[in-house]
């Protein structure tokens, strides 16, 4: 059942519904670009040809916030080919079904998306900004937690070897790389990654998914594995947020889901992004163009590019721009959250807002 039949049930039983988007504010504006590019003409695309012969580097100049977007830059979702795509009609209908609820809930903060989340206020009733929900998380006590079910977010078991074999490296040596728990690439692209990191000559941590390659096992040549174990560490799964606030952790190649994003700005962590799907693109984006925290990397993987980038963002002066405005962001994230922050004040609103409601 989408969320949408959700609402219906909801408004058919007089039920109070709040809706909680686990994006941030630009991955929602994303994909509620889906009806204003249907009205003004942008899409559908012509033919499969727009997808490749520039037309998608068309600018969308209507979003407070999002000055100079692309249509590349949105999600792929909402750029068909055919007006009855029904993956189209799916996340065209999801996002304006906003409109049927009261409250709307984004995991984001107000610092780092002012001008979105304004207007997201001017368009909508009620919009809290409770991010960064792992932030929030780690001030409850143990007394507020020992009687509830939460036992971490992570979706697989974590690998302690991961954080000990961090302890021997230095501070800001160690390039973090994790394409979350959905991302798959081909093994061409799996070997560039790998290449390129090791020419880079720096430390690596790697999580490597069992299915990370699509449709085929994960077999690296034995030339690769054995570069790869001079310098990295590869492991299936690890605790995300306890590495990225390791100090031996310096960048983050990521694949630019929010989640990851979110926690790379509250440890203060710079990033190279290479965009899977959906909001990724958005969020990649925003990351390197509004919030100056990262670079993207080419959809077609080479090891070339994954070198540069990496040895720009460890050892450049730009890197070293990059690390200053996540540090800067980190502190945002952490006086949001704080007692008297933006989120902890949304949420504390929000959580008063529900019991009102639980009483009508």
């Amino acid at each position: 059942m989408t969320y949408t039949n959700m609402i219906f049930a909801a408004e058919k039983l007089r039920v109070p519904i709040i809706l909680f988007w686990t994006m941030a504010a630009c991955g929602f504006m994303g994909f509620y670009q889906a009806k204003d590019l249907l009205d003004k003409g942008f899409i559908p695309l012509k033919d499969e040809s727009y997808l490749t012969n520039g037309y998608l580097d068309t600018e969308v100049d209507w979003i407070p916030g999002m000055e100079g977007i692309r249509l590349k830059d949105l999600p792929q979702f909402i750029l068909p080919t055919k007006p009855d795509d029904p993956m189209f009609k799916y996340h065209l209908e999801s996002a304006q079904a906003a409109h049927k609820v009261s409250h709307i809930i984004i995991h984001t903060f107000e610092e780092l998306e002012t001008s979105l989340v304004k207007h997201m206020r001017s368009v909508f009733p009620c919009v809290y900004t409770v991010g960064p929900l792992q932030l929030l998380l780690n001030q409850m006590t143990e007394n507020q937690t020992k009687n509830s079910y939460f036992d971490g977010y992570s979706l697989w078991k974590e690998e302690p070897e991961c954080v000990q074999w961090l302890q021997s490296k230095e501070p800001n040596s160690v390039v973090y790389v994790n394409f979350g728990s959905l991302a798959v690439m081909s093994l061409q692209n799996l070997q560039e990654f790998g290449w390129g990191l090791v020419n880079s000559n720096h430390y690596f941590l790697w999580i490597i998914r069992n299915d990370l390659v699509k449709g085929e096992p994960v077999v690296l040549p034995q030339e690769l594995k054995e570069a790869m174990n001079k310098k990295g560490f590869i492991a299936s799964w690890c605790s995300q947020e306890e590495v990225l606030n390791h100090p031996s952790v310096g960048r983050f190649l990521t694949h630019g889901g929010w989640g990851s994003i979110i926690e790379s700005l509250s440890a203060g962590v710079p990033m190279i992004c290479w965009p899977y799907s959906g909001d990724q693109r958005t969020n990649c984006r925003q990351m390197c163009k509004e919030w100056e925290v990262g670079m993207e990397i080419g959809r077609n993987v080479k090891r070339d590019e994954v070198e540069k980038l990496i040895r720009g963002l460890m050892e450049g002066t730009v890197g070293e721009r990059l690390k200053k405005k996540a540090l800067d962001w980190k502190k945002m994230a952490e006086m949001a959250t704080s007692s008297h922050g933006s989120s902890s004040l949304n949420t504390e609103k929000l959580a008063n807002e529900i019991t009102k409601l639980s009483k009508n």
